[in-house]
């Protein structure tokens, strides 16, 4: 068994969201099937943190969640910014039994354990959030959110791993709030999503206060899941 990673895959196949808009997204979806394919097996994990998908509503995002599940592995899927169709997870996890989307899981408050890594997250935000009264709210309810769910994750055992959305630190900032419940936990490994672009270079494997990050999103990895590592 081996953990993967890939985040923002910005799934549409529910809502007219072109992606070919964008430099280096042509057929990106058909691009991530077919490396997948190539590198997933069905006894593996592999980790989504956050922009599944672009629908609005759970419902809309069935498509979308039907071709992940589809795809070889566990999909462990966490919240990104622009998953406006994330609902509760009841909801969410009706949605998934009621279509036979067994192989789906959702990262919200708990946490997973798949071969020795206990896989916790939460979508995070801004690093300059704390500048004004709204987004400080929301950047201490993200460090609740990531302290229940490596909380979780230490009932599980394993080797506690951060996946992120937002990156808790890059390009010499961080932000505080989350980096301090890293530490409080002793998280070492962190990944994470939302930057694209054709200057991510230097997010491939850079280290923090001790703790080592590194860009995943679908664009950045050219598309293909990278197997976690320490």
């Amino acid at each position: 068994m081996a953990v993967y990673v890939i985040a923002d895959p910005h799934l549409s196949f529910g809502t007219d969201k072109p992606m070919n808009i964008f430099r280096g997204w042509d057929r990106h979806a058909e691009k991530m099937q077919e490396n997948w394919l190539a590198t997933v097996r069905p006894e593996d994990a592999v980790v989504l943190p956050g922009d599944i998908s672009w629908a609005m509503t759970p419902e809309q995002a069935l498509a979308d969640l039907q071709f992940l599940h589809e795809l070889p592995g566990t999909k462990i899927i966490g919240k990104g910014n622009h998953d406006y169709w994330w609902a509760t997870m009841r909801k969410m996890t009706a949605l998934a039994e009621e279509h036979g989307l067994s192989s789906l899981r959702f990262l919200f408050n708990n946490a997973f354990l798949a071969d020795g890594i206990a896989v916790c997250g939460t979508r995070g935000w801004f690093f300059d959030a704390e500048a004004d009264a709204q987004g400080e709210k929301i950047i201490l309810r993200e460090a609740g959110r990531l302290r229940a769910s490596l909380t979780a994750g230490q009932a599980l055992g394993g080797t506690l791993t951060a996946f992120l959305h937002y990156p808790a630190a890059a390009d010499g900032r961080v932000c505080a709030p989350l980096m301090e419940v890293l530490h409080e936990f002793g998280v070492k490994r962190c990944y994470f999503g939302h930057l694209h672009g054709q200057n991510t270079a230097r997010y491939d494997d850079f280290t923090v206060e001790e703790i080592r990050f590194s860009l995943v999103s679908a664009d950045h990895l050219q598309f293909c899941p990278l197997r976690v590592e320490f």
